[in-house]
């Protein structure tokens, strides 16, 4: 095999190793920063409400379909007088938790860094595919086939959830858009 043949198969399966790792470090990364601002809360999707470890609920008051959060608010009076509120909220309004109405990745965040993944993941296919395109030899050939095979299913996967729901535009069936 080529040294050519050698480097290029290394680096395009460095991308799609990078790539990968990106995707599932930027996904874990966004549900520990959700637990972290919920900790000890309970959402009900029934009652659509999050309980607090006092018992208490927060109800929806109100829904930015722009930025695509729905924000949840308990009582003012209830929490000012909970035994539990220096460890909860430093708010007199009321302790208050954002949730977001889209799930993973269809976040601005998580839609940048599934971007980010697409690309490295093609960049291993151009070159995988310029380096099969050169290659010499039936070893060379299998070889890069292969890691231009993992690459182009790689990009179809990480691409397939991006091709489903169009970034901050609620479509006519989305029932978060016509919620009041």
């Amino acid at each position: 095999m080529s040294t050519e043949a050698i480097l290029a198969t290394a680096y395009a399966a460095f991308l799609v190793a990078a790539a990968t790792g990106l995707d599932l470090l930027a996904r874990h990364s966004h549900r520990r920063s959700g637990r972290y601002r919920t900790a000890g809360f309970n959402f009900r999707p029934d009652l659509d409400l999050w309980e607090c470890p006092e018992g208490q609920e927060l109800r929806r008051v109100d829904t930015d379909h722009r930025q695509r959060l729905a924000h949840y608010r308990a009582s003012p009076a209830v929490c000012n007088a909970c035994p539990a509120k220096e460890e909860c909220t430093d708010s007199d309004h009321g302790r208050q938790i954002t949730r977001a109405l889209d799930p993973w990745p269809y976040s601005e965040a998580g839609r940048f860094h599934r971007g980010v993944s697409v690309v490295l993941v093609l960049l291993a296919a151009v070159i995988a595919g310029l380096a099969l395109v050169r290659s010499n030899g039936a070893t060379e050939l299998a070889v890069l086939s292969g890691v231009l095979g993992i690459a182009i299913a790689t990009a179809a996967r990480l691409l397939a959830d991006l091709r489903r729901t169009p970034s901050g535009f609620p479509g006519a069936s989305d029932p978060a858009a016509t919620e009041p």
